[in-house]
Order: structure tokens, then C-alpha cells, then sequence
């Protein structure tokens, strides 16, 4: 990463490309375009939940309202539920587009929770002690590792929080 980013500065830069994903796939026309569209969305979903729920997650814990962090893990896993899904599926399946949009849907309202003003994680978070900036370097270097690694072999995403659903 070229650029100095903060933890949450790097985090918020996520969720923007991921949102632009998104709408990119909603405008996509043909199967090969929305597939192509759908791996990449899983690949940064799958190298975000991991940055946040190896680094972030557990850093912020115990500094801000623990009902903010464990909602975040249990949406995380909903999402990865999707993600399995939408990676074995077939663009041109009857609910390949529907499970795209219903894990867009999902990703809104988790990144709404995360960037809430005030009350957000990441508000919750300013207003503790921790080096932001030092957080956000070993955000970067995990989210370059991750992703050279999972663009060779994208791994099946592992859910911390389902108890009858492994992946």
C-alpha cells in the first residue's frame, strides 16, 4: 500500500470497494462478467472479515461495548454463509444474483453498524487509546499477505460464531 492509512481509514476504504463491487455486478450483463464481479467481492469480503476478526476485532475488545464486537462476528459469519454459497454457484443459477444481492444487503447494514456516527464501532473506537496508525500498518501488511495468498487458492470461509453450520 503506497499510502500511510489509519486502521479505520483502511477499513472504510474496504467497505468503499466493496460497495463499488457491488454495483458494478447490479450493471453487469452477461454470466462470465457477473462471475468475474462475485469472486472478487468474495476475495476482498473474505481477506476483510479475516483483517478485522484477526487484527481489529480483537484489539477493540474490551475498550468498547462488547455487544458491538460479538454482533459484528455473528454478521461476519452470515455473511460467509453467502460468500460459500455464491463461490459454488453458477451465474447462471436461479438464485446466483438474488444470493449476491441479499449478501450486498447484508454487507449495508454491517457496514452502517461499523461506521455509525457516535455509536458505530469505529466511532467507539477513536475514543480509545489505541495507536490507530500502528494498527492500521499491520492491517495492511495482513491484507497484502492474505490477498496474494488467496488470489492462488481462495479458501473456503471459516465461520467463528454458526455451532450446526461448518463450512
Amino acid at each position: 500500500m503506497s499510502k500511510k492509512l489509519d486502521a479505520i481509514e483502511l477499513l472504510k476504504e474496504d467497505h468503499r470497494k466493496v460497495e463499488q463491487l457491488f454495483s458494478d455486478f447490479e450493471q453487469a450483463k452477461t454470466p462470465a462478467q457477473k462471475k468475474k464481479l462475485a469472486q472478487e467481492i468474495c476475495l476482498e469480503l473474505i481477506v476483510h472479515t479475516k483483517i478485522e476478526e484477526d487484527i481489529f476485532y480483537p484489539a477493540v475488545r474490551g475498550k468498547i461495548q462488547e455487544d458491538t464486537v460479538t454482533e459484528a462476528y455473528v454478521e461476519h459469519d452470515s455473511a460467509k454463509v453467502l460468500i460459500a454459497e455464491i463461490e459454488n454457484g453458477d451465474p447462471k443459477g436461479e438464485y446466483y444474483d438474488s444470493k449476491v444481492h441479499v449478501l450486498s444487503e447484508q454487507i449495508k447494514h454491517h457496514v452502517h453498524e461499523e461506521e455509525k456516527y457516535l455509536r458505530g464501532m469505529f466511532s467507539q473506537s477513536r475514543r480509545t487509546d489505541l495507536d490507530m496508525d500502528e494498527l492500521g500498518e499491520q492491517l495492511a501488511a495482513a491484507k497484502a499477505e492474505l490477498t496474494a495468498e488467496y488470489k492462488k487458492n481462495l479458501p473456503k470461509p471459516q465461520t467463528a460464531t454458526f455451532e450446526t453450520v461448518k463450512l
